[in-house]
């Protein structure tokens, strides 16, 4: 089923968004192979690289290199990334030198991009000798060689490097944006358009730089939403003085000091002081935290009041927000479906127009339609129209957009596929415990049923619970601590039942009702309470109440899920009447208790099969549910590796109201998407009408082009203003 595409589709997806495809073959779509472990990488930002043709040519290039293992492009950063078991730089740098590119070295991916070699000024002689040489030939009656001369003269000055690239890429076979200026401004000059061949190169110079620095900006705004750590860091000496040094060299262990209105430079645990903290920049979160000794604390956040000492926990490059970043920087890297329909449509539509702009040369004349000068002209015009910059650009730009946004607030998300895929959900489905609830349970009453005594069931209840990890389990131990333990032999976990053991020859067991029914106990189930029950045998000896409050937020979010048009149902380990009862507190549409975890997963196979669903939970309990779901979103995993690591998508905190954002970003993200695509598509329609009618000049057609393309970046990066 459709619905049940892109959640696969993005973990096979290769690292090939494009930011300018005019090309004429288009970037594997299928994944490669996966990169050994212990790969080094080197990483080369290369200025030229804009578009999968030059992508193609780097592949070329560079695959017959010994060590290599993988290549991984991220065009929005003109960056190349070679993942290698060690080979010669100086030759993989000088291989793609020969291929008109300038690649550079970049330890710190925060590095300003390289400057054009050709200033402002010389660019401002070069137009004012475009612009006279087009002035002069508008007025008439000027000597040809003196419009050669200044068109010649304007070329000379800012074109020749794109005619070097232009004709290396031709020898490749690829029609890069390049190859398109070098034919277009040749046969100009050709057919004796000196003014125009002037114009068109200064223009597309001009729009080179520009659209850089505009991408350039795109990169910072997106990077300046992530990285909030300060580079350096106050730490104790061993002589006990504190000293700033950089954040990388502190080690776990090592002891920080964070002042009043300061950024906190690393993970760690507070030692001493009792801070309220602004955690924004992790969980999207504006309300402070209130924190102590023994809090754990998150590089990014701000310590609002008085000074605060912690325990470094990680190094820099492993803090929760180096790997937000880390998986921001992943997901720019993976196309999205509309991306990937964009890049299929532009590796047929660039071919295409190049064989209607030779079509257009040779059939005006024989057609009767006008002299072959003419012909040659509109297919010149048609040529600079065959680079469909604008409509690829369009879609990397505003799904990295979408996902900085969704960072800025707190939701992760794996990858383009995955904002996509939220707008397109019809039902959500939630665990109940630590997804509606807080998800720490706490007895509220228990009592002997059976012929032991009080202390006796307490001991056996501790040490069954004591050895699970399970949250009542943990809550039934905190309760009893302090009670002696019983010695149990061959302690056994039952998955969504509960504990067993023997005890003196007879089967002991704390558990739900499904396993206090396996042994033929009658117990009572109609409770709205989660009940636990002790037994021995066939036999009641205890009963636990246990309690867990629902989160405040869960009202609200279940009722703006519901505003969105999302059925919302609940599939919970819990007992029948509890998960009922909270399902009717919450006015949620189904719900589905005393589930196993394959019980789950195949409740969730039906509804998949209805619609494309969402299953929000822990991270850890559902992931079997997480991962078969159309979309995996787990909630609340701030400093959770497993989780951050493993989601679709990852709600930083407990606020469940993120859910609903989610789904906002998503049709957002895709109502800007029709628009750039729109925008894109639009004007070339427009400029291949005019071109065919001959009302389309070569110098508006470059001018049309550049002004696309800085439309659809500018529209796309507008989510980044809004606000939840």
């Amino acid at each position: 089923m459709a619905s049940q595409t892109s959640h696969s589709e993005a973990h096979t997806d290769s690292a090939v968004s494009s930011c300018g495809g005019c090309c004429s073959s288009q970037a594997p779509t299928a994944a490669e192979p996966a990169p050994q472990v212990n790969s080094q990488r080197l990483v080369l930002i290369i200025d030229e690289l804009c578009c999968p043709s030059e992508e193609r040519q780097l592949r070329k290039a560079l695959e017959d290199m010994p060590g290599l293992v993988e290549l991984r492009f991220q065009f929005i950063d003109r960056r190349l990334e070679i993942l290698h078991d060690g080979i010669d730089t100086a030759d993989a740098m000088e291989r793609i030198r020969q291929l008109g590119m300038s690649p550079r070295t970049q330890r710190d991916q925060q590095t300003a991009p390289q400057q054009s070699s050709i200033p402002w000024t010389r660019l401002a002689i070069a137009g004012a000798m475009a612009v006279a040489a087009e002035v002069l030939n508008w007025g008439g009656n000027v000597p040809q060689w003196v419009l050669a001369a200044l068109a010649l003269c304007a070329i000379a000055l800012v074109g020749l490097d794109t005619w070097r690239k232009g004709f290396i890429a031709l020898r490749q076979g690829s029609l890069n944006i390049n190859a398109l200026m070098s034919v277009a401004v040749t046969g100009a000059l050709l057919i004796g358009h000196w003014a125009e061949a002037a114009m068109v190169i200064v223009l597309f110079t001009i729009s080179e730089h520009v659209e850089a620095r505009s991408l350039h900006r795109a990169r910072q705004a997106i990077r300046g939403l992530l990285d909030l750590a300060p580079p350096r860091a106050r730490v104790q000496q061993q002589d006990g003085e504190w000293r700033e040094v950089e954040a990388e060299l502190v080690q776990p262990g090592d002891l920080l000091r964070a002042r009043a209105g300061e950024r906190l430079a690393l993970d760690g645990e507070i030692t001493r002081g009792h801070p309220s903290l602004d955690e924004s920049a992790i969980t999207g979160e504006s309300l402070p935290r209130d924190k102590q000794p023994g809090d754990q604390v998150h590089a990014g956040s701000i310590n609002l009041n008085g000074d605060m000492e912690y325990r470094a926990t990680r190094v820099v490059s492993d803090t929760t927000l180096a790997r937000i970043i880390h998986a921001v920087e992943q997901a720019q890297a993976s196309r999205a479906p509309t991306q990937r329909m964009i890049d299929r449509f532009a590796a047929v539509y660039t071919p295409g127009v190049f064989v209607l702009a030779l079509a257009t040369a040779i059939a005006w004349p024989l057609l009767g339609l006008g002299p072959w000068l003419d012909g040659v002209y509109r297919a010149l015009v048609l040529l600079v129209i065959a680079c469909p910059c604008a409509l690829v650009i369009s879609t990397p730009v505003t799904i990295v957009s979408g996902l900085a946004a969704a960072a800025r607030q707190g939701i992760l998300i794996k990858g383009g596929a995955y904002l996509e895929q939220a707008q397109r959900l019809k039902q959500v489905v939630l665990d109940k415990t630590g997804t509606l609830t807080i998800g720490r349970p706490k007895v509220s009453d228990w009592q002997t049923t059976g012929p032991l005594s009080a202390e006796q069931c307490a001991s056996l209840a501790l040490s069954l619970a004591s050895s699970s990890n399970h949250p009542i389990s943990r809550a039934v131990a905190e309760h009893l601590q302090g009670t002696s333990l019983s010695e149990l032999e061959g302690i056994e976990e039952r998955g969504g039942r509960g504990m067993i053991a023997s005890h003196e020859g007879l089967a002991i067991w704390l558990g739900n009702a499904r396993m206090a029914r396996e042994y033929g106990a009658q117990v009572d189930e109609q409770t709205t309470q989660a009940p636990l029950w002790l037994g021995r045998g066939s036999q009641v000896l205890a009963t636990f109440q246990v309690s867990d409050s629902l989160r405040s937020t869960s009202q609200a979010a279940i009722d703006r899920l519901h505003e969105l048009g999302l059925k919302v149902s609940i599939l919970s380990g819990d007992s029948k009447p509890r998960v009922q009862a909270i399902a009717d507190q919450l006015s949620i549409d189904e719900a589905h208790g005393e589930l196993l975890p394959e019980d789950k997963l195949r409740h969730l196979e039906q509804l998949t099969r209805q619609a494309p669903t969402a299953m929000v939970g822990d991270g850890i309990n559902d992931a079997p549910a997480l991962a078969r779901a159309d979309l995996g979103i787990a909630m609340g995993v701030a400093g959770s590796d497993v989780a951050i690591e493993t989601a679709d998508v990852a709600l930083m905190d407990d606020d469940l109201g993120k859910l609903a954002r989610l789904v906002e970003l998503s049709h957002e993200t895709r109502r800007l998407l029709i628009q750039n695509i729109a925008l894109a598509i639009g004007i070339k329609v427009v400029f291949l009408a005019l071109a065919l009618t001959g009302h389309a000049t070569l110098w508006m057609a470059v001018f049309a082009d550049m002004g696309a393309s800085l439309l659809v970046v500018a529209n796309g990066l507008r989510i980044l203003r809004i606000v939840p």
